[in-house]
């Protein structure tokens, strides 16, 4: 068509990686200064800064080295992150128990680090008379719409919209919208999934 204009889509070329933030998320994950990885990789520190902002193109050498002192592969660098998408209502159904409630799971795949799960909670709806707790370090729990009141051990915690509280996973607990007209959306995050 006249006047349209086409990009190209062309294979990816190594020559253009972009490995600087990736090199830079291990170092802070390893706990380590640029000082510190410069020393035991025989590099300056200067070098490592520059490459961590893609200004510099290390020599093969070079990049085995760091990594070694990172405790990842070269490889690694390169791999596509691993992702997963899930559209709006093509979230899969799950069932946790509980009463007048829909549940999804927005992380479906292979992600283990975390779990997201949306509750649509009735008028009177919620987790069951129970207190329980859940396999994980750190459970969040976000109101998008409505209220949600958690039960805790001695205490109780309205939440409304835009209301977010966090608590240790191990942490026993139950939940309920108590509303009598409105239905409660909620997002439950799980740290590590259980």
């Amino acid at each position: 068509m006249a006047g349209e204009v086409r990009r190209l889509t062309r294979p990816h070329d190594p020559a253009e990686a972009r490995i600087g933030a990736r090199l830079r998320t291990a170092r802070q994950a390893a706990g380590l200064t640029l000082a510190a990885v410069a020393v035991e990789a025989g590099l300056t520190k200067g070098f490592l800064s520059r490459l961590e902002r893609d200004e510099v193109s290390p020599s093969v050498a070079s990049l085995v080295t760091v990594c070694g002192v990172l405790g990842i592969s070269v490889g690694q660098l390169f791999e596509a992150p691993d992702t997963s998408l899930v559209r709006a209502g093509e979230a899969p159904p799950i069932n946790f128990g509980g009463r007048g409630l829909r549940e999804y799971l927005l992380t479906a795949g292979s992600q283990r680090q975390l779990q997201v799960i949306r509750s649509l909670v009735e008028p009177g709806g919620g987790g069951g008379p129970e207190l329980y707790s859940l396999a994980c370090e750190a459970e969040f729990v976000y109101v998008a719409a409505g209220q949600l009141r958690l039960l805790l051990p001695g205490d109780t915690v309205d939440l409304a919209d835009g209301d977010a509280f966090t608590m240790p996973g191990a942490t026993p607990h139950t939940w309920l919208n108590p509303s009598q007209h409105t239905v409660a959306d909620v997002l439950w995050v799980l740290s590590p999934a259980p």
